[in-house]
């Protein structure tokens, strides 16, 4: 496979050019409600070349047999003189070789599908069982084990093992017109045993959403808020994170007036960063896939803005540094600036110190999801609780945070000892889910809009 990858290369025309080869395996069982919606297994093999002239444009083939590789290299060339583009240049980042494999306890490529099913409709039936009033279960087991070889016209030859391993349990309870939901993921870059013994979660999936039927939703109005780790590692990637991708700020003219190097945006205690390289976490790699080693990139600092993420166009566009940010979620895309683990740094206060300085708040717990717009923004928590007198009071649903992200950021005024990473993460941009990891501390927020009753 390498003579035939470095051969394509070697007799390509274009200026530089790059391919990507992905060899994959994964298993997927869904049970929805009672009935088994699928239990399939699924090999995959293709491959991307991707090429630039000058005086053109990027010209890209996709491929699923390796013979083409010759025919598919010389249409990405074609392709790439027939654009007429702003020039391309790739910011300069060392040749690499290297080769990266992973040993996995339990792996589960030697399980079989049976065991797997068996395991997934234990955890459904756990919800289906656990209460009446629960009228819809989705309960899903997916496994992933995938080689992608990278290798390009400047000496570049890197193949990486990547797997993963997910269970997920989401369950919709309903009295009357009120219908509520629950959520909860477990996703590792571990064997089969990482996703086992998880019946205590989804138990606690079904008495959220059972009990979200009686919580009142939450009066709207401006309260301090507590956000839970999940929640606040949600906002950063959301929030601030995509508006710290460097595509997006390079054609974007309002973008590029508000992320000016420097400017303030938080306080002293405030740190947010990506970062792709912590072992063990769903958006770690250790190349990008444009072959640039992956690491930290600081994007707020003691509150200041510092960096933003990059693949190697849109450095050189910016006269910046490559991040190691350029991702695609399969053979299929060319890669495009995406975060891997996106963070709120830890702090120094207590959740207990967080909470004494409220007398009437919100804690706001998980999220469902939300919109942005530049920098205005509208988070749905999966569920909340009021805060009276420094005490954690009654559950409330319907706790939609929204508000302006710079204001919002300079709101921030605790942050919590209590840094953890969440066990599940996707990024959708353009190319659909990517797997990411967010993490934060707990965080308290001041003055936020809760929209509600």
């Amino acid at each position: 496979m390498r003579e035939q990858i470095e051969a394509a290369i070697r007799n390509s025309k274009a200026d530089y050019i790059e391919i990507r080869l992905e060899e994959g395996q994964n298993t997927r069982v869904a049970y929805r409600g009672p009935d088994l919606e699928t239990a399939d297994v699924v090999i995959d093999r293709g491959g991307l070349v991707r090429c630039f002239v000058h005086g053109g444009g990027w010209g890209i083939a996709t491929f699923n047999d390796l013979s083409d590789l010759e025919y598919r290299s010389r249409q990405a060339y074609e392709g790439a003189r027939a654009v007429q583009a702003e020039p391309i240049e790739l910011a300069p980042i060392p040749a690499s070789e290297d080769k990266i494999t992973v040993s996995l306890e339990n792996d589960f490529r030697g399980i079989p599908v049976t065991e797997k099913k068996s395991l997934t409709q234990e955890y459904n039936e756990i919800l289906l069982e656990s209460d009446p009033r629960i009228v819809d279960t989705q309960t899903t087991y997916f496994d992933t084990f995938s080689r992608v070889t990278f290798a390009n016209s400047e000496g570049t030859y890197v193949a990486e093992e990547r797997p993963m391993v997910n269970v997920a349990f989401s369950a919709v309870s309903r009295k009357d017109d009120n219908v509520q939901r629950a959520f909860e993921a477990v996703s590792k870059v571990a064997g089969f045993n990482a996703v086992k013994g998880h019946h205590g979660l989804v138990q606690t999936v079904a008495e959220r959403a059972v009990g979200l039927l009686s919580a009142p939703p939450v009066k709207g109005r401006r309260y301090t808020v507590m956000c839970n780790p999940r929640m606040a590692g949600v906002f950063a990637h959301e929030a601030f994170g995509h508006l710290s991708e460097a595509d997006f700020v390079y054609e974007n003219p309002q973008a590029q007036e508000m992320m000016v190097m420097g400017r303030r945006f938080g306080r002293d205690i405030l740190t947010i960063a990506d970062d792709g390289s912590i072992p063990g976490l769903r958006g770690t790699h250790k190349y990008d896939d444009e072959g640039t080693p992956t690491g930290r990139t600081d994007l707020i600092k003691d509150g200041i803005l510092v960096g933003r993420l990059h693949s190697r166009e849109t450095a050189a566009k910016m006269g910046e540094q490559p991040t190691g940010n350029a991702r695609a979620t399969s053979y299929r895309y060319p890669p495009i600036v995406r975060m891997t683990n996106t963070f709120i740094e830890g702090g120094s206060t207590s959740f207990e110190e967080m909470m004494s300085g409220i007398d009437r708040g919100v804690y706001a717990c998980d999220a469902f999801g939300g919109q942005t717009a530049l920098e205005n923004f509208s988070f749905t928590a999966a569920y909340g609780y009021m805060i009276r007198d420094g005490e954690i009071a009654e559950l409330v649903r319907d706790v939609v945070l929204s508000g302006n992200l710079f204001v919002t950021l300079k709101h921030i005024d605790a942050v919590g000892d209590d840094f953890e990473w969440a066990e599940w993460g996707r990024c959708g941009k353009g190319q659909g889910g990517l797997p990411v990891t967010m993490g934060a501390p707990h965080i308290r927020i001041q003055d936020v809009l809760i929209g509600g009753e």
